[in-house]
């Protein structure tokens, strides 16, 4: 699985920018105005933004699957441009979730502070968590074309193996739970890092409740992309 994983952290991933219409703070962040035409590199910022600066061990499926082809040029700004006004709805819709727009794709995250959180050593959704994902499925449900990657991530307390059990059960809870208010199974890929990927500090608290965190990644699917070129060529 770990080689499965550095593979993925090589190979994928071949992005751009798109062009930004909004005020949105997701979308300020991308700068698309000025990286919209940019025929798309290789890049790992989204695999960065999900699980961290290094690629770790742990998770199931090819994160690979959620990740369409290089686009560039005027099919690049198409994209950029649906990407955007899902960004932007992601965060009207759920406003104490963390979006980022990073490449082509948007990144969710979800910590015990911003809408979806576990108690200590639970991996059920709890009501609030219940609500927050009802709105992000309804997002999901009117932005139809796009691939969906979830992530569980756990601090550092208790044993690894317990962790990367705790994480995957987590990660699961929240892909089932978005399955079946009636989205379809084969937009989704789950992955867990237990305790591998922290992104903030495990000595501290609020550190520790910051890593206790489920990771949303959404990206075009072949059809945005093939849509997109059609366009492009009209």
């Amino acid at each position: 699985m770990k080689s499965t994983i550095n593979k993925i952290g090589i190979l994928l991933f071949t992005t751009l920018i798109a062009i930004s219409l909004t005020n949105c703070k997701a979308v300020q962040n991308a700068n698309n105005k000025q990286k919209g035409a940019v025929i798309g590199a290789a890049s790992g910022a989204v695999i960065g933004a999900i699980i961290g600066n290094n690629v770790g061990k742990g998770g199931n499926g090819e994160l690979g699957a959620v990740i369409g082809g290089v686009v560039g040029g005027t099919a690049g700004v198409i994209i950029g441009h649906q990407m955007d006004k899902q960004a932007q709805k992601i965060e009207e819709e759920v406003p104490g979730a963390q979006v980022e727009r990073v490449d082509d794709g948007i990144v969710v995250t979800f910590d015990e502070t911003s809408g979806v959180y576990f108690a200590t050593d639970k991996y059920n959704i709890n009501p609030t968590s219940q609500a927050t994902l009802n709105k992000l499925a309804g997002v999901f449900i009117e932005y139809p074309d796009t691939n969906i990657l979830v992530v569980g991530h756990t601090d550092s307390v208790g044993s690894e193996e317990y962790n990367m059990s705790l994480s995957k059960n987590r990660a699961y809870a929240v892909t089932n739970y978005l399955i079946n208010k009636g989205l379809s199974s084969g937009r989704f890929t789950t992955n867990w890092f237990g305790e591998t990927q922290p992104m903030y500090d495990n000595s501290t608290a609020e550190g520790r409740a910051k890593n206790r965190r489920v990771n949303v990644a959404i990206l075009p699917n072949q059809k945005m992309i093939d849509d997109a070129k059609k366009s492009a060529q009209n």
